[in-house]
């Protein structure tokens, strides 16, 4: 027999609505902006900048769960406003709704000493220019003694989360803790150069950086490789400013653990920052490889928001998508110019070329340009010659069946692959790829430098070539589409259909027609005619994604840098040609003027070096 439903009078009484005490709310509150040791060196390194210091010093025992002191030599607290110090939402940074909308300081909340203070054991030793002595507070009963110090605050922090034991279950090892302290005070000396930063632990000097100028601190922090392999670059636009170091791809590493951004000095996570980063990346990174980089973003303070988050780890734009495209196109500009170009100190650029007929093995290769050459803009395709050159180039390099008869190469349009006049290298130029001397396999060419031995992959470095030429010819051309003979519909979120009305424009460019049938569906009546796409229901749906949230323009070029990569690795030379040495120099001088140029298409390095010294290592010279 079923059990008789509960009666209501067996349901719990209701709770009365009270306050809760002050020592609970400050707990909740250290819940959210005390996460582990870093967290409140990170805030307490915050104070210390925004008082003034000029030096902070750093110290922990036990990965900072047993103790963590932090001193520096700034402004110091007034004997009068210790006791405000550790008061929740207490501050000195803002006093008004606007100076909330326009925060030029690194701390600002108000409850982060108050805080920490709830789950450990606190004590603020502070001294102004003007006090006779340093004056101490202990942050749980309040009383105020004397102590020694010269000017400047002391904040020491003892038995983190003792009154929250379940929250001191949750830390790590004291060596991974450790690090992560290491780490938060890294990302303050990479933005703070002009100020000195020591860190010890248990007794024992662990990292020390003394003030300096902003490349010289980074290869301190970083290491000296980080500068030599990462490139420096400038930008700004309007009340934006960028600067930092983007890294070369070559270097790039297995772990996103050298990726750094500050906003306005605060150190900062942010998935349309680093979208746009990435997407800079996309056509010279190999795989899954991160690149590595430092960032630094100056902007009025009144057009980002960064009380969005109790760590104030995440920020938000006013215009996010002048954002996004700033920073992108700051990375594409620092990443255009090869090593051979640096090496050359020439800037890159792409040589005018003749269009003429061309048979399918013809290489594609151009006279450099160099001195007072003119040059002439190319005129960009149409729409049909862009799709008529994607099909040649598919029957072109299609292995033939064995019944298949010989197909005529047909006349090149411009995005094929022109011929053109090759001059021949004069043994005195001293070219930074060098003079071709050696093919080998049918696949590498060996070329010689001062330096020593350069050696091409020369399809890699071809493909190059032939995907920047096609890319700059490509300008604005709207892509042909092929109408579908029936629509295909799909559920589409709220999101996705408003996305589709604004972006109208763009998709059509890519040669998509979407179009709403209700205020949840969508149909698709046209695709592009270059790319056989097979799910044309998720290839819309990814890009509304990337419009709705990312910068449309920036999601255009990408897919059509797309086509252009394939139509580029079919047109490129392949393996097994058997070139003449003009032909190799030609290629090489075609490197040297092009953006790009030290990877291909996919990523992979398209020529390495071996200087003197190693080749003298290889067989043990001078040992």
């Amino acid at each position: 027999m079923d059990s008789p439903l509960p009666d209501a009078t067996d349901a719990p009484a209701p709770r009365t609505i009270r306050e809760l005490p002050d020592e609970l709310i400050s707990q909740i509150a250290a819940g959210e902006v005390v996460e582990r040791p870093a967290s409140v060196v990170r805030e307490l390194v915050d104070n210390a900048l925004d008082a003034g210091a000029k030096n902070v010093l750093v110290k922990l025992m036990a990965g900072g769960v047993r103790a963590i002191v932090v001193e520096d030599d700034g402004c110091g607290i007034p004997v009068t406003q210790l006791p405000l110090a550790l008061k929740r939402h207490a501050t000195s940074k803002i006093t008004s709704l606007n100076e909330l909308e326009s925060v030029a300081t690194m701390g600002f909340r108000g409850e982060a000493l108050a805080a920490i203070a709830s789950v450990s054991e606190m004590s603020i030793a502070s001294r102004t220019a003007d006090a006779a002595h340093a004056q101490r507070i202990d942050a749980r009963s309040g009383e105020l003694s004397a102590a020694a110090r010269s000017r400047g605050t002391s904040v020491e922090v003892r038995e983190l989360f003792f009154s929250t034991p379940a929250r001191r279950k949750f830390l790590k090892t004291d060596a991974t803790e450790l690090a992560h302290c290491v780490e938060a005070v890294r990302r303050h000396a990479l933005a703070r150069p002009d100020v000195g930063f020591a860190i010890w632990h248990e007794g024992k000097l662990v990292d020390q950086w003394r003030p300096a100028s902003s490349e010289q601190r980074i290869a301190d922090v970083l290491g000296a490789d980080f500068n030599e392999d990462s490139r420096a670059f400038e930008h700004s636009a309007g009340p934006l400013a960028l600067s930092g170091r983007a890294g070369l791809p070559e270097a790039a590493r297995s772990r996103a653990d050298q990726q750094y951004v500050w906003v306005n000095g605060r150190y900062v996570r942010d998935k349309l920052i680093s979208h746009a980063i990435r997407s800079a990346y996309e056509d010279v990174l190999h795989g899954q490889r991160q690149p590595s980089y430092v960032l630094f973003i100056e902007i009025a303070p009144e057009l980002v928001d960064v009380n969005v988050h109790p760590t104030k780890i995440e920020v938000r734009f006013r215009d996010g998508r002048a954002i996004h495209q700033s920073v992108r196109r700051a990375f594409i500009d620092a990443l255009a110019q090869s090593r051979s170009a640096e090496a050359a100190g020439v800037e890159s650029a792409m040589a005018p070329l003749a269009f003429e007929p061309t048979a399918a093995a013809t290489l594609y290769v151009a006279e450099p340009r160099h001195g007072n050459a003119a040059y002439t803009p190319p005129v960009p395709p149409t729409a049909e010659q862009v799709r008529l050159s994607l099909v040649q180039h598919e029957a072109l390099w299609r292995p033939a069946e064995p019944d298949e008869a010989a197909v005529p190469a047909p006349m090149a349009s411009p995005l094929a692959a022109p011929t053109v006049t090759l001059k021949p290298v004069l043994p005195d130029e001293d070219w930074p790829l060098g003079r071709a001397i050696a093919q080998i396999q049918g696949v590498y060419i060996l070329a010689e430098n001062r330096q020593g031995l350069v050696i091409v992959d020369m399809h890699a470095a071809h493909e190059r070539v032939v995907y920047e030429r096609l890319k700059a010819r490509l300008g604005a051309t709207q892509i042909e589409s092929q109408p579908l003979l029936i629509p295909i519909s799909f559920a589409a979120t709220a999101e996705e259909v408003a996305a589709a009305e604004q972006h109208a424009a763009t998709l059509a460019q890519l040669g998509l027609d979407v179009a709403p049938l209700s205020a949840r569906t969508l149909a698709v009546r046209s695709r592009p005619a270059l790319l056989a796409a097979s799910d044309l229901v998720a290839l819309t749906r990814e890009l509304l994604a990337e419009m709705a949230q990312f910068d449309a323009s920036s999601v255009l070029e990408r897919a059509q840098h797309e086509i252009l990569a394939t139509m580029a690795c079919h047109g490129a030379v392949r393996a097994n040609r058997q070139l003449t040495l003009d032909e190799m120099n030609a290629l090489l001088r075609d490197m040297e003027a092009t953006e790009r140029a030290d990877q291909c298409n996919h990523g992979r390095p398209t020529w390495r070096q071996l200087d003197m010294k190693e080749l003298d290592a290889l067989f043990l010279r001078g040992r």
